[in-house]
């Protein structure tokens, strides 16, 4: 049995044995009980993810020291939330943003559409799998079989063309 195997029946014991005393710990310092289960979730994401050996002793001292880590990193995100909603909030001109908006939603697609349709093939492949389907240069440039400079080119200049004709018909 190699070390992953060993540190994989290791972690699943002591994820069974131990998983109620970690939640509660982790949910005694953030007072959030689905933030303390995805806390908590993560811990053994990256228990499970440890290349070294881990023995019984370690593992327990392991995993609160990621737990605590882990809910230090959530207080910090959680203060950097706060204080992104006073900048937003202390905005002298916060309410012209909200108060109508000049275009629909479906203006701006349709906008888009007609933009997309003005493509090349080949660009309007890339940037419907770039923005529809969310895919990187890299996963498109394995799906199409394509280079993946000439995909990055063309999904820039298919970039600056849709920015062009958006500013143009929005102007």
């Amino acid at each position: 049995m190699n070390v992953r195997e060993s540190n994989s029946v290791t972690i699943k014991r002591f994820y069974t044995e131990h998983l109620d005393e970690l939640r509660s710990y982790v949910k005694n310092k953030v007072r959030d009980s689905e933030a303390a289960d995805d806390i908590v979730q993560n811990v053994f994401i990256r228990l499970l993810s440890f290349d070294g050996d881990i023995n019984g002793e370690k593992l327990s001292n392991l995993a609160y020291s990621i737990a605590h880590n882990m809910v230090c990193d959530y207080f910090k995100h959680k203060k950097c939330e706060s204080e992104y909603a006073v900048y937003v909030y202390s905005m002298p001109d916060r309410d012209s943003c909200y108060a109508s908006p000049a275009y629909a939603v479906s203006e701006l697609m349709a906008i888009l559409e007609c933009g997309i349709s003005r493509l090349n093939e080949g660009q309007r492949r890339v940037y419907k799998m770039n923005v529809y389907e969310g895919l990187a240069v890299s996963e498109i440039s394995k799906t199409l079989k394509m280079n993946y400079k000439s995909v990055e080119n063309r999904l820039g200049s298919a970039r600056k063309a849709i920015r062009k004709y958006v500013t143009m018909m929005l102007a």
